[in-house]
């Protein structure tokens, strides 16, 4: 047996799967994000923060200064001092 002029039972397969994209178009999707509030702060204080300077310059120079001058004096004692104070000898580690 011979079967001759599929041509139409094609096109119905196709018009099906046309229609169904269609149908799919003419959807009105929207997404919507909202964002708390704390991650509003969050953000414009990171903005802030990217904003500052890495480096105290003027700070910086005026090391350098001192040190070529060799009047760069760091006193140990006051540096053991400011660890201790920072160290919390109740806690375990």
């Amino acid at each position: 047996m011979k079967i001759n002029k599929t041509d139409n039972i094609l096109g119905v397969f196709f018009n099906r799967k046309i229609n169904k994209i269609d149908r799919h178009r003419n959807l009105n999707k929207e997404d919507k994000l909202e964002v708390s509030d704390t991650a509003k702060d969050y953000t414009i204080a990171m903005e802030k923060y990217y904003k500052l300077p890495d480096i105290r310059r003027e700070k910086v120079e005026e090391l350098k200064e001192k040190v070529k001058s060799g009047t760069y004096y760091v006193d140990g004692k006051r540096v053991a001092e400011r660890i201790m104070e920072t160290v919390d000898f109740d806690k375990r580690i």
